[in-house]
């Protein structure tokens, strides 16, 4: 499995299409979490963060503002890693070339797992660290204190903030191997994340009771909940805190565990073609 690990991680690490990904995920964050609300604050301007200032861009926020988009924005990209993983295998025609590697289906599947778990992981942290740096520079061009918060606390974060990545990262996966390709499975993934989970919340979730109750138990509700109880703006898209810290936790950590099951599941059982 360990060569398994190496070849996957070789393939990520010299894919264009990822560290474009990266690169937009970076940019997303940096410019909505600190470059517009910065540019408003200076301005004098108002705007969907006005009324935080210039305290919601120092470095003692910095959890909060490196794991709140990825309940929605920066967890739509983590989809579209998994399934560009998973799915362009089907689309190159290459799982049989994969396979004849290494036959075990499931080794090559959790060979992938590990490695998506670690770009995940990566993502959150560059994240983490170009925000320190932004938030950084905020605090040093308005002459405020630089006051970091704890160590506990920002290891939570990353912990969250990869419990999240990766849930997202393995739906993109599952789906990549559902549907055996990459356009359809990123369309699909994006209208749920950025379109229905939007309107549940919305539209649906104020008109109709069960609707509300439904949202407790759905993954990017949870999501959201989680990185609020970590200090995330509730301003932000898809942060609300619906259910309690610990519970967000467990269901999303749940939902992991169930979609990298199914996908095992699905590539065992079903022809590669």
């Amino acid at each position: 499995m360990r060569d398994d690990i190496r070849a996957e991680t070789i393939k990520l690490v010299r894919r264009p299409a990822i560290r474009a990904l990266l690169a937009i995920a970076l940019g997303l964050s940096l410019t909505f979490t600190y470059l517009i609300p910065y540019a408003g604050y200076a301005g004098g301007t108002s705007g969907p963060r006005a009324d935080r200032g210039l305290a919601a861009l120092l470095p003692d926020q910095l959890v909060g503002n490196s794991i709140g988009g990825l309940p929605v924005f920066l967890g739509a990209l983590m989809l579209i890693l998994g399934v560009l993983a998973v799915g362009s295998e089907y689309a190159w025609g290459t799982w049989k070339t994969v396979l004849t590697q290494d036959p075990v289906r499931l080794r090559v599947y959790a060979a992938k797992l590990v490695t998506l778990g670690l770009a995940a992981l990566a993502g959150v942290l560059t994240v983490f660290a170009a925000g320190a740096v932004a938030s950084v520079a905020v605090a040093l061009a308005e002459d405020r204190a630089i006051a970091w918060p704890g160590v506990g606390d920002v290891l939570a974060g990353i912990a969250a903030g990869w419990l999240i990545a990766a849930m997202w990262t393995v739906l993109g996966a599952l789906l990549g191997i559902a549907l055996r390709g990459v356009a359809l499975p990123v369309g699909l993934g994006l209208v749920w994340l950025l379109a229905v989970q939007n309107l549940l919340a919305l539209i649906a979730a104020p008109l109709l009771d069960w609707v509300a109750q439904l949202q407790k138990a759905l993954p990017g509700p949870n999501a959201g909940s989680l990185v609020a109880a970590l200090g995330a703006g509730g301003d932000t898209p898809g942060v609300e805190a619906l259910v309690g810290g610990g519970q967000a936790a467990l269901i999303v950590g749940a939902y992991l565990l169930v979609f990298a099951a199914a996908g095992g599941a699905l590539l065992r059982r079903r022809d590669i073609l």
